[in-house]
């Protein structure tokens, strides 16, 4: 068993980690305050991303994409994971989804937006459809050559950056096992089209800057060929999405986590309590411990699944279980990191607080704890028949 990395994998880290301290490091603080990211600076990020070669890393080389293989990616995104989530999306990695355009769509979507000329959002929750994905009610019917949708989706992430939806709407119905089920199917609907309404939704605690939307439809007429793969295979094509999703969001929590780490050694080691570092009492110096302990086990989770990835073995179990330990472990070790500061640790003075808020999401979005639960539970009880 090697863990090393490769001298290209050590490259692609050591670059990401420069340009996140150099390039986005230094306006967190301003996008904290506005809770925006204006747009002069969103270009210019975007801009350096691009001339510095990490813009659609996650992209074919054949296709203009950085096409970084799946443990790069995974290292990239850790660096990522760094920086505010506002200011590190700017340095995108479009939705996978969008190597499924076919025909005009490939001119018209996908390849503008691997070049950084358009950006895409993805709309599947619906107020009454999160972790029940085929609930959702939305809907697209036929009218002569185009389709007709109508219904609400909402937490959509930079919907109201972004120039185009891709859109997961009920087409029918099929018979399945347990009787009746939704046939999905996914869409690309442009910003601007009668009907689609988009509207900036609820403040949120977390990664401010970052915004969540509600998008409504409401007898939005689109042309048939804005159908994004077969009818009906939507399901599937969220599948694939979402487990790549989830290894993101292992990847990110863990470079949070690190950089988490990082600052409290520093205050422990320099803060003094009694004539001494509080880190040199067991009650911090234990925490601490089991923050890396906590962390390193994510990585490995979060890498492993990557690795198998790469080799065309990463289950859904896989990436459920680096999604589910690396985000519940963010959790814990910035809740130790604010008791470690005290006071100081809920402060704006410092970053520990903004990072504690921002871990609670990762909990819940791209698929909550407990539906990782059930997807690997699942997997454990199905060889049995269970």
């Amino acid at each position: 068993m090697d863990f090393g990395l490769t001298p290209e994998q050590d490259l692609v880290v050591d670059t990401v980690r420069a340009f996140v301290e150099n390039e986005l490091h230094p306006y967190e603080d301003e996008v904290e305050r506005l809770d925006d990211v204006p747009a002069e600076l969103a270009a210019q990020i975007r801009k350096k991303a691009i001339d510095a070669g990490l813009y659609a890393a996650n992209m074919p080389e054949e296709l203009g994409g950085g096409g970084l293989d799946p443990i790069s990616l995974t290292l990239a995104e850790r660096e990522l994971g760094r920086a505010s989530y506002a200011l590190q999306m700017l340095v995108a990695r479009p939705s996978n989804i969008l190597q499924g355009c076919a025909g005009d769509q490939i001119e018209t979507y996908l390849l503008p937006t691997v070049r950084g000329e358009r950006h895409d959002c993805l709309a599947m929750t619906e107020p009454g459809a999160g972790s029940d994905v085929r609930s959702m009610r939305t809907h697209a019917r036929r009218s002569g050559g185009d389709w007709v949708i109508n219904g609400t989706k909402h937490f959509i992430s930079h919907a109201d950056t972004a120039d185009f939806v891709i859109l997961f709407a009920v087409t029918g119905t099929d018979d399945g096992p347990r009787g009746p089920r939704n046939r999905i199917s996914a869409f690309l609907v442009d910003k601007g089209t009668p009907g689609l309404d988009v509207r900036r939704g609820s403040g949120c605690v977390s990664h401010r800057g970052y915004h969540q939307c509600e998008l409504s439809f409401a007898d939005c007429r689109i042309p048939a060929d804005r159908l994004l793969g077969e009818e009906g295979m939507g399901f599937e094509l969220m599948g694939e999405w979402l487990g790549a999703s989830r290894l993101t969001v292992a990847a990110t929590s863990v470079g949070r986590g690190r950089r988490v780490l990082e600052s409290t050694v520093r205050w422990a080691a320099e803060r003094e309590q009694f004539g001494r570092p509080i880190g040199r009492f067991q009650g911090t110096g234990f925490k601490l411990a089991d923050m890396a302990t906590d962390l390193e086990a994510a990585e490995l989770l979060t890498l492993l699944a990557a690795w198998k990835l790469s080799r065309g073995r990463m289950t859904d179990q896989d990436a459920a279980m680096a999604k589910l330990h690396a985000s519940e472990a963010l959790g814990r070790i910035t809740d130790h990191a604010v008791q470690i500061c005290g006071g100081m640790g809920l402060m704006q003075e410092l970053s520990i607080e903004r990072h504690w808020r921002d871990a609670r999401v990762e909990r819940i979005w791209d698929g909550t704890s407990e539906i990782q639960r059930h997807i690997i539970s699942r997997a454990l009880l199905r060889p049995h028949g269970a």
